[in-house]
């Protein structure tokens, strides 16, 4: 058998930004081939990010695979968890490169999920105003959305990723077969990210999702290998019109204006970022109706698929004295307001998304509709 049989099969995505353009490969046995990483800047060091929890598994695996390319390679280890996407944790990474000397040629490599791959990306493109980094996601939803597209972030204790920088990774690699290790409610959270894709932009993928769904939870590699790949385009084309989220881009956030004020008013971390999105979706799709772009059959269709990926569809409380004004103060540091006014990203036909403003009283009947009684 020859070298070249003997190389992982992948499929690729370009995302197109000119001279910032890079590829997201996507398949199996990917993490440990040296080739993976082939083409990437030149450099003498590399600086691995991750987490307790994902180090064990893949941090060796990702040292051996790059020390063909670099003579020397420091890894870091954050604690896990939303909780910890704060200054602490990236003063972590700083501490880590400037106390082995990395230069400004060092090449950073994210291994984790979205908390990982957001700071390491804030941390490049800070040090020393901007080193080259690489995302390895081994998390569904950081395969399908938080790597792609150069959204780099902490969080602040009043608005999650309000405190972060536009930095494109020099290439994206999605290894599916960390997705096997994934906790069952890791799994699910990432769907969310995947369902979105379908309302917003390809109600063909949505169909498919549908049809498919028994087989992404069971994690079937050919179902997970094409939800990931499609997901990858669909950003791509998007990111690759609306780089900096002037306008277009701004639709990739269904469901997050809701889910973002669930996860900063229930704590981060109580809820994963992927159920708060999976339930905001579902209250964005209620304003949608209430706005005239979808039906009532179409919010269903998609609170049930929601239910499927084992997302929660009802909203939870966050003030019981005051519930929607707390819901209505948390969405107003949303990044997409504007001098106060709340932008919702809402359905205007299946398919097709706007962002919007909407009249409170609208708001508060969703919001009403989606608590318990």
């Amino acid at each position: 058998m020859t070298k070249q049989a003997l190389l992982p099969k992948r499929e690729r995505v370009s995302i197109d930004l000119g001279d910032r353009s890079y590829a997201i490969d996507i398949g199996s046995g990917l993490l440990d081939a040296a080739e993976s990483y082939a083409q990437l800047p030149a450099a003498h060091s590399a600086m691995i990010v991750t987490n307790e929890t994902v180090a064990p598994l893949y941090a060796q695996r990702l040292e051996r695979a790059l020390s063909s390319s670099y003579a020397r390679i420091h890894t870091v280890c954050l604690p896990d968890g939303e909780t910890h996407k704060t200054w602490e944790s990236l003063n972590l990474i700083f501490d880590a490169l400037l106390s082995h000397g990395c230069d400004r040629k060092t090449v950073m490599f994210a291994l984790g999920g979205g908390v990982v791959g957001d700071m390491t990306g804030f941390a490049a493109a800070s040090y020393m105003r901007g080193v080259p980094f690489v995302q390895v996601p081994t998390t569904l939803l950081a395969q399908v959305d938080s790597s792609v597209g150069g959204k780099t972030a902490i969080n602040h204790p009043l608005g999650k990723n309000m405190i972060g920088a536009f930095y494109q990774p020099q290439r994206v690699l999605c290894d599916l077969d960390t997705l096997t290790t994934l906790p069952a409610r890791e799994l699910s959270a990432g769907l969310a990210e995947v369902i979105k894709y379908g309302p917003i932009a390809d109600m063909a993928f949505f169909d498919w999702i549908e049809g498919n769904m028994e087989a992404l939870t069971a994690r079937d590699p050919g179902a997970l290998a094409h939800a990931v790949k499609r997901s990858c385009e669909i950003k791509a084309w998007v990111v690759g019109q609306d780089e900096r989220e002037a306008g277009l881009r701004a639709i990739l956030n269904f469901g997050h204006t809701f889910g973002h004020a669930i996860e900063a008013g229930m704590g981060y971390g109580t809820w994963l970022h992927g159920e708060a999105v999976g339930c905001g979706m579902v209250m964005a799709a209620r304003l949608s109706q209430l706005l005239g772009g979808v039906d009532v059959a179409f919010v269903e269709r998609l609170t049930r698929l929601v239910q499927a990926a084992g997302l929660p569809t009802v909203a939870p409380v966050l003030d019981a004295h005051d519930n929607l004004g707390r819901y209505l103060a948390l969405m107003r540091v949303d990044k997409k307001s504007e001098a106060g006014e709340i932008k919702f990203v809402v359905i205007d036909r299946p398919g097709s998304a706007v962002v919007r403003s909407a009249p409170d009283a609208l708001v508060a009947q969703v919001i009403a509709d989606s608590v318990p009684a």
